[in-house]
């Protein structure tokens, strides 16, 4: 079925927690099209503006973001502003997300609430936020970055298993709530990436992880970010409420 939404080149893709990381990769992979892409962030003002002029090299209009997830008004204010500079997303892809790695019995109350927010709450938040107008022209992509432990489990990261594993419940069920608004939901679960929540571990730990993916090494954030731009071109319109696993072979 044919949309008669605008060209993918001419939609804006909002990116949460973009400033680095897989974020930043998916920032970069988008606007070598020349989209229109709004970099969120939360403290990383610096880092931000740096993946911001590198997408604008590119020739994307581009607009940065601060908004802390937790805050259903701060979310309000950056949908305001957003608005306002008529960038509102037809892709969301919902990046922005927090680690602990730790015994549960050594897992604070605190810790175990901030995971939640940030990774669960944060995506309930946003995405109440930005679906509405995708909802009204019957046209929009919402992608979830999950993770590999949010299907399998890991151990020493139970509170993060339990809120990526959220993320993926989430994602399936409003795959079908937005089907009929032509909105698809889909998350990309990755197994382990070559980025900063890898720098607890040393080269020895580092090795025997390695060891343990059929593929022999961690994935480079853009080879996930290739995944997310995949899900949200027009032509992936009947791929909705699917959890994609891009992991080396390490879960099959």
């Amino acid at each position: 079925m044919t949309n008669h939404h605008k060209p993918f080149i001419e939609q804006t893709v909002l990116i949460t927690g973009a400033s680095r990381g897989i974020g930043a990769a998916i920032a970069q992979r988008f606007s070598s099209v020349g989209m229109n892409i709004i970099i969120h962030y939360l403290q990383s003002h610096e880092a931000a503006n740096e993946i911001a002029r590198s997408c604008m090299k590119q020739g994307s209009r581009v607009l940065t973001v601060t908004a802390d997830l937790r805050s259903k008004e701060q979310i309000e204010r950056m949908r305001e502003k957003l608005e306002a500079h008529q960038m509102l997303p037809d892709i969301l892809v919902n990046n922005a997300g927090i680690a602990h790695y730790g015994l549960l019995s050594d897992t604070s109350e605190e810790q175990w609430d901030e995971l939640m927010n940030i990774n669960l709450k944060g995506t309930f938040l946003t995405t109440q936020q930005f679906m509405k107008p995708m909802i009204s022209q019957k046209y929009g992509r919402i992608i979830n970055v999950s993770s590999i432990w949010g299907i399998s489990g890991a151990s020493c990261e139970v509170a993060y298993s339990t809120a990526k594993g959220g993320i993926n419940a989430f994602t399936k069920a409003l795959a079908k709530e937005l089907a009929p608004s032509g909105v698809t939901v889909n998350a990309v679960a990755p197994g382990v990436v070559d980025t900063e929540m890898m720098s607890g571990f040393d080269a020895q730990e580092k090795a025997a992880i390695e060891s343990d993916i059929p593929l022999g090494r961690f994935a480079q954030p853009d080879e996930i970010a290739s995944l997310v731009y995949f899900l949200a071109l027009p032509e992936s319109g009947y791929m909705t409420g699917q959890i994609i696993s891009p992991n080396g072979g390490f879960l099959t």
